[in-house]
């Protein structure tokens, strides 16, 4: 059993939460954080703006009316600001910079990856995942999929398992469709949320989340442990992958790079105090493995239980 964790923000986090609530403050530091990144790309040799351009020039309905479903009603809390964009992730701004985004931020995990960062913080959730989970998944379900990163590195470590990719954002579906046409993969798109993804019951061996859960309120987060334990089969493994809220560099992080943090995401102190392992065994979940994969990030294993 893990230390029960703070319920309220410490002294910093308010701080910082009583700048942010105003508008012309919080609207600077998503500015500042977006340019920071943007520049950070660049010395990277991620040319941002190339490959968005790139990607900007082509026609994106036919994916877009392939993967969307128009009756889907969108979650209040999904229609906040995310990542420094006023709508949030439903706009073609954020599928088309999500993987230039990703391969900048996680260029920073370890002091000599660069910008291959994201691929071995991919790689490390990955080796914990063969490591404790010995029977490979037939089926397996990627959770808030995004343009596919995920799905597309799951394929690769279970080549022979049949994927479900699946997302609120319609956008990103469209990118990820592309991707999957590019790279000849099979993989089956569900745009819908991730707790009501309206699949079946007992229908995977693993559903895996990829850096979703500090995007979430507390509220939402318990509403999709429920969902992944019925999506399971009996013997079936959850798994997830995100930032660890225990590392030392979270602790540590200046109060100004803390504020531009906190102004892209705006649940992140509701994820900093969700006890994530008794939410999971209330859901009906098995102990779960709690295993550090980067200098801040955590892996997350629970069999259901029975």
């Amino acid at each position: 059993m893990t230390a029960a964790v703070k319920t309220s923000p410490n002294l910093a986090s308010r701080l910082v939460n009583g700048i942010l609530a105003i508008k012309p403050l919080a609207n600077l530091a998503k500015h500042q954080a977006r340019q920071m990144m943007m520049k950070r790309a660049e010395r990277l040799g991620v040319h941002w703006m190339q490959e968005v351009e790139k990607l900007q020039a082509r026609d994106w309905q036919r994916e877009l009316t392939q993967v969307q479903n128009p009756q889907l009603a969108y979650p209040e809390y999904y229609l906040r600001t995310f990542h420094a964009y006023d709508a949030g992730n439903l706009g073609w701004k954020p599928a088309l910079e999500l993987e230039v985004a990703a391969r900048t931020v996680h260029a920073g995990i370890w002091p000599d990856a660069g910008a291959q960062g994201d691929a071995k913080l991919r790689q490390s959730y990955h080796d914990i995942l063969t490591a404790q989970i010995p029977q490979p998944p037939q089926d397996i379900l990627d959770l808030a999929c995004g343009v596919g990163l995920s799905t597309f590195a799951l394929q690769a470590t279970y080549p022979q398992a049949k994927i479900t990719g699946l997302d609120l954002s319609p956008y990103f579906l469209a990118v990820a469709q592309y991707r999957a046409q590019q790279h000849q993969a099979k993989i089956n798109w569900v745009h819908a949320t991730a707790e009501s993804t309206g699949l079946a019951d007992a229908s995977f061996d693993l559903v895996s989340i990829f850096l979703l859960f500090h995007e979430l309120p507390q509220s939402v987060a318990h509403q999709i442990f429920a969902e992944i334990r019925r999506l399971l089969r009996p013997g079936g493994h959850l798994a997830i992958m995100d930032m660890n809220p225990k590392s030392e560099i979270y602790k540590k992080m200046p109060p100004y790079i803390f504020t531009l943090l906190k102004s892209t995401e705006p649940y992140l102190d509701e994820y900093f105090t969700l006890d994530i392992e008794q939410a999971i065994i209330k859901a009906g979940f098995q102990t779960p493995t709690i295993t550090s994969n980067s200098p801040r990030h955590r892996t997350v294993i629970a069999q259901v239980s029975g």
